[in-house]
């Protein structure tokens, strides 16, 4: 009977250890989003300019708990070409989330903050003129709102602000609002 009693408790014990790891433990996710971005460029000496394009980024990350995440992307954030002359800034960023779920289960609507360090590489040529390229490593930020369905899928809409310094003589900003679908595993 006292090994019953033991063997029931130590199995108790290890599902409520499970479960507590269920809720607890970390989270894969993979990121999808697709919008808006407006990129000023100001250049020493010329002037600046502002256009607007289509912007994607793909990513993905690891959640610790149900509310930090570290983060990894590719974001393409312009890329224009036409007459002769073209333009395009793309790069890498990783980064931490950090967001408040405000349903049942870490369900329902949410809000999120992210935070990070982005590698850019920018590219311009002209016809008759050459071409230029440059790489440059800034902190990017953002925020976003958004509703999980369930804990493996979520949509949300985010505005991040992207800064790329070249050659200390052209700063570039791009910021995006873009609609993303998170999944989680």
């Amino acid at each position: 009977m006292k090994a019953l009693l033991t063997t029931s408790c130590a199995l108790a014990l290890a599902s409520l250890s499970a479960n507590a790891l269920a809720v607890e433990g970390g989270t894969g996710f993979v990121r999808a989003a697709a919008g808006h971005s407006t990129v000023d460029v100001d250049v020493d000496g010329f002037g600046s300019d502002k256009d607007d394009d289509r912007t994607l980024q793909l990513g993905g990350g690891y959640y610790f708990t149900p509310n930090v995440a570290i983060e990894g992307f590719y974001a393409n954030l312009y890329d224009y070409s036409e007459d002769g002359y073209s333009a395009k800034l793309t790069g890498l960023g990783l980064g931490v989330v950090a967001r408040k779920n405000f349903g049942a289960d870490n369900n329902g609507f949410y809000i999120a903050g992210r935070l990070g360090a982005f590698r850019s590489k920018g590219d311009a040529s002209a016809t008759g003129v050459g071409s230029a390229s440059g790489n440059s490593v800034k902190p990017y930020f953002g925020v976003g709102i958004g509703y999980d369905f369930s804990s493996n899928f979520g949509l949300g809409l985010d505005y991040t602000s992207f800064r790329s310094d070249f050659d200390d003589e052209i700063s570039v900003d791009a910021r995006t609002l873009t609609f993303n679908a998170e999944l989680r595993f």
